[in-house]
């Protein structure tokens, strides 16, 4: 049986207006250090995020939301941010901000595959 990794993960949400402090789950990012894994999965249901903002933010959340996608692939289209190592895209990632994409705090856990838990955890939390 392979052995049990540990893993860190965090649920992505949208806080469309940060001030009312409501918010969607669209996501779950995933890091797994010794398997060098870090990826997330985000999910969208734009008519249920219509019920908290307008179509128009509703394009430019989605865009924020590419763009973390970039940021955990390390992707060139990242930026500065996407070439720094998965540990520290990972922390940045899940920084606490007061921004409309946010992540939740950080909990870990132990898994033989991050991304099978990436996709548990995205079907428990988001779907």
């Amino acid at each position: 049986m392979p052995g049990k990794h540990v893993f860190e993960y965090a649920v992505v949400r949208v806080v469309p207006r940060v001030e009312r402090e409501e918010f969607m789950n669209v996501g779950v990012i995933l890091y797994c250090k010794k398997l060098n894994f870090l990826q997330a999965i985000i999910t969208v249901d734009e008519d249920r995020l219509c019920c908290f903002t307008n179509r128009k933010d509703v394009l430019e959340i989605k865009a924020n939301l590419y763009a973390f996608n970039q940021i955990c692939q390390g992707s060139n289209e990242s930026g500065p941010i996407g070439t720094l190592d998965e540990a520290s895209r990972f922390r940045w990632l899940t920084a606490t901000r007061s921004t409309v994409v946010q992540a939740s705090k950080v909990h870990p856990g132990l898994c033989t595959d991050p991304l099978k838990t990436l996709i548990r955890l995205h079907a428990q939390l988001v779907l």
